[in-house]
Protein backbone atom coordinates (compact mmCIF):
# COMPACT_ATOMS: atom_id res chain seq x y z
CA UNK A 1 0.00 0.00 0.00
CA UNK A 2 0.97 3.50 -0.75
CA UNK A 3 -1.07 5.06 1.62
CA UNK A 4 0.68 6.64 4.41
CA UNK A 5 -1.97 7.44 6.53
CA UNK A 6 -4.22 4.27 7.20
CA UNK A 7 -7.48 3.97 9.02
CA UNK A 8 -8.42 0.69 10.66
CA UNK A 9 -11.82 0.15 11.13
CA UNK A 10 -15.10 -1.86 10.97
CA UNK A 11 -18.33 -1.78 10.39
CA UNK A 12 -19.31 -3.11 13.99
CA UNK A 13 -17.65 -3.38 17.11
CA UNK A 14 -16.01 -7.11 18.49
CA UNK A 15 -14.03 -7.89 15.24
CA UNK A 16 -10.77 -7.12 16.53
CA UNK A 17 -9.86 -3.82 15.04
CA UNK A 18 -7.94 -2.48 17.99
CA UNK A 19 -5.79 -5.75 18.35
CA UNK A 20 -5.07 -5.59 14.29
CA UNK A 21 -4.18 -1.83 14.57
CA UNK A 22 -1.62 -2.84 17.93
CA UNK A 23 0.14 -5.86 15.87
CA UNK A 24 0.02 -4.13 12.66
CA UNK A 25 1.52 -0.91 13.99
CA UNK A 26 4.32 -2.53 16.04
CA UNK A 27 4.89 -5.30 12.73
CA UNK A 28 6.08 -1.98 10.65
CA UNK A 29 7.60 -0.82 13.06
CA UNK A 30 9.62 -3.85 13.44
CA UNK A 31 10.28 -4.05 9.91
CA UNK A 32 11.75 -0.49 9.95
CA UNK A 33 9.27 1.67 9.64
CA UNK A 34 8.24 5.06 12.27
CA UNK A 35 4.89 4.28 12.48
CA UNK A 36 2.36 6.09 15.00
CA UNK A 37 -0.89 4.16 16.32
CA UNK A 38 -3.38 6.38 17.27
CA UNK A 39 -6.97 5.58 19.07
CA UNK A 40 -10.02 7.85 17.93
CA UNK A 41 -12.34 5.90 20.00
CA UNK A 42 -12.93 8.84 22.54
CA UNK A 43 -14.48 7.67 25.86
CA UNK A 44 -13.78 3.96 25.19
CA UNK A 45 -10.17 3.93 24.85
CA UNK A 46 -8.53 0.48 25.00
CA UNK A 47 -5.57 0.61 22.21
CA UNK A 48 -3.06 1.43 25.24
CA UNK A 49 -4.25 -1.48 27.16
CA UNK A 50 -3.89 -3.87 24.06
CA UNK A 51 -0.26 -2.43 23.90
CA UNK A 52 0.33 -2.23 27.66
CA UNK A 53 1.44 1.47 27.85
CA UNK A 54 -2.12 2.41 30.07
CA UNK A 55 0.53 3.45 33.33
CA UNK A 56 2.45 5.88 30.92
CA UNK A 57 -0.93 7.86 29.54
CA UNK A 58 0.11 11.82 30.14
CA UNK A 59 -2.08 13.78 27.74
CA UNK A 60 -4.04 12.15 25.03
CA UNK A 61 -5.43 13.14 21.60
CA UNK A 62 -8.07 15.73 22.60
CA UNK A 63 -5.65 17.59 24.64
CA UNK A 64 -3.40 17.73 21.18
CA UNK A 65 -5.98 18.91 19.14
CA UNK A 66 -7.45 21.25 21.78
CA UNK A 67 -3.85 23.00 22.17
CA UNK A 68 -3.69 22.13 26.17
CA UNK A 69 -0.08 20.39 25.35
CA UNK A 70 2.81 19.65 22.43
CA UNK A 71 2.12 16.78 20.09
CA UNK A 72 5.33 15.27 21.29
CA UNK A 73 3.97 15.21 24.86
CA UNK A 74 1.09 12.82 23.54
CA UNK A 75 2.95 10.70 21.98
CA UNK A 76 4.03 7.59 24.01
CA UNK A 77 7.15 5.92 23.13
CA UNK A 78 7.05 2.26 23.31
CA UNK A 79 10.29 0.81 24.75
CA UNK A 80 10.08 -3.15 23.23
CA UNK A 81 9.94 -1.71 19.39
CA UNK A 82 12.00 0.94 17.98
CA UNK A 83 10.14 3.24 16.09
CA UNK A 84 6.69 2.44 17.62
CA UNK A 85 4.91 5.42 18.71
CA UNK A 86 1.33 5.85 20.48
CA UNK A 87 -1.31 8.48 20.72
CA UNK A 88 -4.13 7.29 23.11
CA UNK A 89 -7.63 8.87 23.48
CA UNK A 90 -9.83 10.45 26.02
CA UNK A 91 -11.32 8.31 28.28
CA UNK A 92 -13.28 11.63 29.70
CA UNK A 93 -14.69 13.09 27.27
CA UNK A 94 -16.87 11.72 24.41
CA UNK A 95 -16.84 12.32 20.35
CA UNK A 96 -18.63 15.61 19.98
CA UNK A 97 -14.94 17.00 20.85
CA UNK A 98 -13.44 15.47 18.06
CA UNK A 99 -12.53 18.27 14.57
CA UNK A 100 -11.96 16.30 11.57
CA UNK A 101 -10.14 19.21 9.89
CA UNK A 102 -8.13 20.02 13.08
CA UNK A 103 -7.14 16.31 13.08
CA UNK A 104 -6.32 16.46 10.07
CA UNK A 105 -3.52 18.89 10.94
CA UNK A 106 -2.34 16.89 13.16
CA UNK A 107 -1.85 14.17 11.12
CA UNK A 108 0.04 16.41 8.64
CA UNK A 109 2.46 17.79 11.51
CA UNK A 110 3.03 13.85 12.36
CA UNK A 111 4.43 12.96 8.51
CA UNK A 112 6.12 16.18 7.96
CA UNK A 113 7.07 17.89 11.70
CA UNK A 114 7.81 14.24 13.03
CA UNK A 115 8.91 12.38 10.66
CA UNK A 116 6.15 9.15 10.50
CA UNK A 117 6.37 6.97 7.45
CA UNK A 118 3.26 5.65 8.74
CA UNK A 119 0.37 6.29 10.46
CA UNK A 120 -2.66 3.61 11.57
CA UNK A 121 -5.57 5.25 12.62
CA UNK A 122 -7.98 2.95 15.09
CA UNK A 123 -11.42 4.20 14.11
CA UNK A 124 -14.60 3.70 16.85
CA UNK A 125 -16.74 0.91 15.24
CA UNK A 126 -20.33 2.82 13.59
CA UNK A 127 -20.30 5.35 11.37
CA UNK A 128 -21.25 8.18 13.42
CA UNK A 129 -19.07 11.18 13.98
CA UNK A 130 -15.50 9.13 15.12
CA UNK A 131 -15.53 7.41 12.62
CA UNK A 132 -15.83 10.45 9.82
CA UNK A 133 -12.87 12.17 11.65
CA UNK A 134 -11.24 8.65 11.82
CA UNK A 135 -11.26 8.82 7.89
CA UNK A 136 -10.83 12.46 7.62
CA UNK A 137 -6.87 12.14 6.79
CA UNK A 138 -7.02 8.67 5.65
CA UNK A 139 -5.30 7.91 1.83
CA UNK A 140 -6.18 3.77 2.38
CA UNK A 141 -8.00 2.09 4.51
CA UNK A 142 -7.97 -1.78 6.17
CA UNK A 143 -11.58 -3.19 6.95
CA UNK A 144 -11.34 -6.01 9.62
CA UNK A 145 -14.00 -8.13 9.25
CA UNK A 146 -14.96 -11.79 10.64
CA UNK A 147 -16.05 -15.23 8.60
CA UNK A 148 -19.68 -14.37 9.38
CA UNK A 149 -22.93 -12.80 7.54
CA UNK A 150 -23.27 -9.76 10.25
CA UNK A 151 -19.74 -8.85 9.74
CA UNK A 152 -19.66 -9.31 6.27
CA UNK A 153 -22.91 -7.28 5.95
CA UNK A 154 -21.38 -4.11 8.10
CA UNK A 155 -18.32 -4.30 6.26
CA UNK A 156 -20.08 -3.89 3.20
CA UNK A 157 -21.58 -0.56 4.22
CA UNK A 158 -18.55 0.99 5.98
CA UNK A 159 -16.56 0.27 2.20
CA UNK A 160 -19.18 2.39 0.50
CA UNK A 161 -18.66 5.17 3.01
CA UNK A 162 -15.02 4.80 2.59
CA UNK A 163 -15.05 4.97 -1.18
CA UNK A 164 -17.92 8.04 -0.65
CA UNK A 165 -15.17 9.92 1.77
CA UNK A 166 -12.66 9.15 -1.28
CA UNK A 167 -10.28 7.10 0.17
CA UNK A 168 -7.65 5.15 -2.06
CA UNK A 169 -6.68 2.21 -1.36
CA UNK A 170 -9.01 -0.46 0.77
CA UNK A 171 -8.63 -3.76 1.60
CA UNK A 172 -9.18 -6.37 4.17
CA UNK A 173 -7.83 -7.82 7.19
CA UNK A 174 -9.63 -10.93 7.38
CA UNK A 175 -9.89 -12.00 11.36
CA UNK A 176 -10.57 -15.17 13.26
CA UNK A 177 -10.89 -17.33 10.31
CA UNK A 178 -10.96 -21.27 11.26
CA UNK A 179 -9.42 -23.46 8.30
CA UNK A 180 -11.52 -26.39 9.64
CA UNK A 181 -14.95 -24.74 9.85
CA UNK A 182 -13.51 -23.29 6.43
CA UNK A 183 -12.84 -27.09 5.21
CA UNK A 184 -16.13 -28.27 6.14
CA UNK A 185 -18.67 -25.38 4.39
CA UNK A 186 -19.42 -23.66 8.21
CA UNK A 187 -17.30 -20.73 7.58
CA UNK A 188 -16.96 -18.56 4.97
CA UNK A 189 -13.37 -18.51 3.31
CA UNK A 190 -11.93 -15.28 1.62
CA UNK A 191 -12.65 -16.11 -1.78
CA UNK A 192 -16.17 -15.85 -0.33
CA UNK A 193 -15.65 -12.74 1.10
CA UNK A 194 -13.90 -11.03 -2.22
CA UNK A 195 -17.07 -12.53 -4.00
CA UNK A 196 -19.25 -10.40 -1.65
CA UNK A 197 -17.04 -7.35 -0.62
CA UNK A 198 -15.34 -6.73 -4.05
CA UNK A 199 -11.93 -6.25 -1.87
CA UNK A 200 -8.84 -7.45 -2.23
CA UNK A 201 -7.55 -8.87 1.05
CA UNK A 202 -4.29 -7.66 2.55
CA UNK A 203 -4.35 -10.35 6.04
CA UNK A 204 -6.00 -13.04 6.76
CA UNK A 205 -5.57 -13.86 10.41
CA UNK A 206 -6.25 -17.19 12.14
CA UNK A 207 -7.96 -18.00 15.25
CA UNK A 208 -5.39 -18.12 17.47
CA UNK A 209 -6.16 -18.13 21.22
CA UNK A 210 -2.52 -16.63 21.79
CA UNK A 211 -4.66 -13.06 20.94
CA UNK A 212 -6.49 -13.57 23.79
CA UNK A 213 -3.00 -14.03 25.85
CA UNK A 214 -1.29 -11.33 24.54
CA UNK A 215 -3.65 -9.17 25.10
CA UNK A 216 -4.49 -9.56 28.49
CA UNK A 217 -0.59 -8.90 29.29
CA UNK A 218 -0.56 -6.14 26.93
CA UNK A 219 1.99 -7.73 24.35
CA UNK A 220 1.11 -7.52 20.83
CA UNK A 221 1.43 -10.95 19.30
CA UNK A 222 4.00 -9.94 17.06
CA UNK A 223 6.89 -9.73 19.64
CA UNK A 224 6.20 -13.37 20.20
CA UNK A 225 5.81 -16.63 18.50
CA UNK A 226 2.16 -17.11 17.67
CA UNK A 227 0.19 -18.19 14.63
CA UNK A 228 -1.76 -15.22 14.75
CA UNK A 229 1.57 -12.84 15.51
CA UNK A 230 2.70 -14.32 12.00
CA UNK A 231 -0.11 -13.96 10.34
CA UNK A 232 0.17 -9.74 11.66
CA UNK A 233 3.64 -9.56 10.21
CA UNK A 234 2.99 -11.06 7.01
CA UNK A 235 -0.20 -8.52 6.65
CA UNK A 236 2.59 -5.61 7.37
CA UNK A 237 5.03 -6.64 5.17
CA UNK A 238 2.54 -6.88 2.26
CA UNK A 239 1.51 -3.55 3.32
CA UNK A 240 5.25 -2.68 2.37
CA UNK A 241 5.20 -4.08 -0.77
CA UNK A 242 6.24 -7.41 -0.10
CA UNK A 243 4.87 -10.51 -2.60
CA UNK A 244 4.04 -13.01 1.13
CA UNK A 245 1.62 -15.68 -0.39
CA UNK A 246 -1.59 -16.12 1.65
CA UNK A 247 -2.32 -19.44 3.20
CA UNK A 248 -3.96 -21.87 1.28
CA UNK A 249 -7.26 -23.60 2.76
CA UNK A 250 -8.61 -25.91 1.06
CA UNK A 251 -12.46 -25.36 -0.67
CA UNK A 252 -15.85 -25.99 1.09
CA UNK A 253 -18.20 -28.64 -0.09
CA UNK A 254 -21.22 -27.92 -2.17
CA UNK A 255 -24.00 -26.96 -0.70
CA UNK A 256 -22.16 -25.73 2.67
CA UNK A 257 -22.40 -22.63 4.53
CA UNK A 258 -21.80 -19.99 1.24
CA UNK A 259 -24.87 -21.56 -0.51
CA UNK A 260 -26.69 -20.13 2.75
CA UNK A 261 -25.48 -17.48 2.97
CA UNK A 262 -25.76 -16.49 -0.65
CA UNK A 263 -29.86 -17.41 -0.13
CA UNK A 264 -29.48 -14.65 3.11
CA UNK A 265 -28.29 -11.91 0.77
CA UNK A 266 -30.36 -12.52 -2.11
CA UNK A 267 -28.01 -13.91 -4.54
CA UNK A 268 -29.42 -17.47 -5.43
Amino acid sequence: MDAKVIVVTSGKGGVGKTTTTANIGAALAKQGEKTAVIDVDVGLRNLDVVMGLESRVVFDLIDVLEGKCKLNQALIRDKRVENLYLMPASQTRDKDALDPEVFKQVIDRLLNEEGFDRILVDSPAGIESGFKTAAAPAQGALVVVNPEVSSVRDADRIIGLLEAHQVGEIRLVINRLRPAMVASGNMLSEADMVNILNVKPIGIIPEDDGIIVSTNVGEPAVLGTSKAGQAFMDTARRIRGEDVPFPVYDEEPAGGFWAKLRRLLGGG
